[in-house]
């Protein structure tokens, strides 16, 4: 037997949701970006808060401590029209916009940042950079990236920018990866 209107209208109505559902930043209150995080993934939300690994000396070991990538917001995919169920989410403070209107961010960027951090790859935050030498990686777990090669010191990192946010992560990796754009 097939399925019934209400299934055909509600498997319709799910997919314009997500035909609309669009990525935005969310200020989160301090440290809470991980609470943010679950809380909106308990809403049937894709949130993301993506974090570094730093290791710390302390008086008696060596500790591996993990920080947020982008410290005090919270990536958060949803229809604007729904934002009153993201705002009441515990530890999210507002959406990132302009004029009162939420300002969503490209699922380039959004990929470009799930790709730095699942490629194992040492990534930080790094200070936001404007527009300079733009480089495509062709080589490597970053293979097909783009973004602004940088030199410090006798490393080389590959820096990728959320203009919205104004902030921006590296990876390192070798220059042998790159080609310019």
């Amino acid at each position: 037997m097939g399925l019934t209107q209400r299934e055909l209208c509600s498997n319709s109505a799910e997919r314009a949701a997500q035909t609309q559902a669009q990525w935005f930043a969310l200020t989160v209150r301090h440290q809470h970006e991980r609470a943010a995080q679950s809380a909106l993934a308990s809403k049937m939300l894709a949130a993301l808060a993506p974090t570094y690994t730093v290791r710390k000396q302390w008086s008696d070991r060596m500790k591996e401590i993990e920080f947020p990538l982008f410290a005090g917001y919270v990536f958060c995919r949803f229809d604007p029209r729904e934002r009153a169920r993201v705002l009441t989410t515990p530890g999210v403070r507002s959406i990132v916009g302009f004029g009162g209107s939420p300002a969503p961010i490209g699922a380039a960027e959004i990929g470009a940042i799930q790709t730095m951090v699942e490629s194992n790859l040492p990534v930080g935050p790094w200070p936001y950079l404007k527009p300079g030498d733009r480089v495509r990686v062709e080589r490597g777990p970053l293979r097909g990236m783009e973004g602004t090669l940088i030199r410090e010191k006798d490393r080389f990192r590959l820096v990728i920018g959320i203009e919205l946010l104004q902030r921006s992560i590296a990876a390192e990796l070798a220059p042998q990866m790159v080609t310019p754009c």
